[in-house]
């Protein structure tokens, strides 16, 4: 083994949302951090691109398998690289709604209550928008939450193929509303990443060290179990020893969750911070479900989402529980999500015969619909022979299913009354689940909380157990709500940022 000679005053795992974000808070403090990235830097022509090849199932997965819950393989789609997942994301960056923080009651259970209020985070989503460039406008959504201050640039404009179907979605007494969407390139496939605004304005800091290529494999604590005092990492095939005085995870609900597991030993024989039993479960991930208009005219296939629909986000008068979030989905050639619904692409084909699929997807578009899972303790993240297991079943699916009819209802409305050029008319609209490979939107493995039994991390996201570790991915959820989880994974890394900027002076 390599044993680093160094001591760094913090050690943070993974460049993600959360890792990223953190860095850059922690950078201009001058205290000496390690960054220790698993994958390696993206090519640009390999984010987000604009080509056919998304649609193959390969692309953006894992170099590695993970195991249902009947012990089948798969391979993940998430991202190893600097940026995590950042770099393929759809760069919606949406706050949670105040209710989102209070105990709601859904059909099946029950949404718990957060111990921090919207209150709490809203100054952090203001920062958060701001270091992200977040376009958008607060004007029209009647479930956005109070703004301290307006979003920092103006609104995305919808693709002229789609204002039409905006406004003909706003006659139905709907609110179609601009999506907030981070922009860090203003040309083809503009994203906001953890890489642009995090890691490398934190490693222009002399006092930041970045490591890529860098997979953490396993905490070693003191004797008594009560600090972390290295992490072991694999680099080149070779084991290494880094020694920090704070250790911060950022690897993603379920890397997060392995790793801590990984970590067991004699005084944490459950996984390291496990006292409670928590470590691993109450994974969540949204139920998504993607849902197809055929066009007859032509689009790019590469234009940016920008319309939100959250009318459904509470209930409709037929059902007086949540439903969700809508939004496009972007040009089909631009948004990868499509490449793990392959039963849309094969209905497709059925429809329209001949067509391949830039063809298809330049004739299309699409929508996602998007509802919130329960937390669950049978839902985790096990650790067995050094394979990870997700022993998963997603819940609350009565409310995604209606949302999905609701939203299909609305899109057959806009074929009746609008332009027929525009529409194909055949009132079909194929439907495709993300699986279980897709693990976007994870989150609830290590939740936050003050009760030591009844959580992983403390209100700062630190753990119970171990005085110097902490975790700032999207772990710490105690519920999911129905809005993507990055500007909230952003907001709380500033907060735990000063946090942690506190305890170093």
């Amino acid at each position: 083994m390599i044993i680093d000679d160094r001591n760094y005053d913090v050690i943070i795992i993974g460049t993600g949302a959360g890792g990223g974000t953190l860095a850059a808070k922690l950078a201009p403090t001058g205290k000496q951090i390690l960054i220790l990235e698993r994958g390696g830097f993206m090519p640009l022509e390999e984010q987000n691109r604009s080509n056919v090849d998304i649609f193959k199932r390969e692309r953006y997965h894992a170099p590695e398998q993970w195991y249902d819950n009947v012990g089948e393989p798969f391979s993940p789609q998430t991202n190893y690289a600097v940026g995590g997942n950042t770099k393929i994301y759809g760069a919606t960056l949406m706050r949670m709604r105040e209710k989102d923080f209070n105990e709601v009651s859904h059909q099946n259970g029950i949404s718990p209550a957060w111990e921090l209020k919207y209150q709490d985070f809203e100054p952090y989503y203001t920062e958060a928008e701001k270091l992200y460039q977040v376009h958008g406008s607060t004007a029209v959504d009647p479930t956005e939450p109070h703004h301290s201050e307006d979003y920092p640039f103006p609104a995305v404009e919808s693709e002229p193929l789609l204002q039409p179907v905006a406004d003909a979605i706003a006659t139905q007494g709907l609110h179609p509303a601009p999506l907030p969407l981070g922009l860090t390139r203003q040309a083809d496939d503009p994203t906001s990443d953890s890489e642009v605004f995090g890691i490398v304005p934190a490693i222009a800091f002399p006092n930041v060290t970045l490591k890529t290529s860098a997979k953490a494999i396993c905490l070693h604590t003191n004797p008594s179990g009560q600090t972390v005092k290295a992490v072991e990492v694999e680099i080149g095939g070779q084991s290494h020893l880094f020694f920090g005085d704070i250790v911060v995870l950022a690897c993603g609900a379920v890397n997060s969750a392995a790793l801590l597991l990984r970590s067991s030993n004699d005084k944490h024989p459950n996984g390291l911070a496990n006292s409670s039993d928590l470590v691993g479960r109450n994974l969540m991930k949204h139920l998504m479900t993607a849902i197809v208009q055929l066009t007859s005219k032509p689009n790019s296939g590469k234009f940016l989402r920008s319309i939100s629909v959250n009318d459904f986000y509470w209930g409709d008068e037929n059902f007086h529980y949540p439903l969700g979030h809508i939004q496009n989905t972007g040009g089909l050639l631009q948004d990868i999500i499509f490449a793990e619904s392959p039963p849309v692409l094969s209905v497709l084909a059925k429809i329209v015969p001949g067509l391949g699929l830039q063809q298809l997807a330049t004739r299309s578009i699409g929508w996602w619909a998007q509802t919130e899972v329960l937390p669950d303790p049978n839902n985790r993240v096990r650790v067995q022979d050094n394979k990870i297991y997700l022993d998963y079943n997603p819940n609350n699916l009565e409310a995604h299913d209606r949302l999905v009819y609701r939203w299909i209802e609305v899109l057959k409305n806009i074929e009746k009354s609008s332009d027929r050029s525009i529409f194909q008319g055949s009132g079909i609209h194929p439907r495709g689940e993300a699986p279980i490979q897709v693990v976007a939107h994870q989150c609830g493995t290590c939740r936050f909380g003050s009760d030591p039994q009844t959580s992983v991390l403390n209100l700062d996201c630190r753990t119970h157990d171990v005085d110097n570790l902490y975790v700032v991915d999207s772990s710490f959820f105690p519920s999911s709500s129905a809005v993507s989880p990055a500007l909230m994974i952003i907001a709380n890394a500033l907060r735990v940022g000063d946090r942690l900027i506190e305890r170093l002076q």
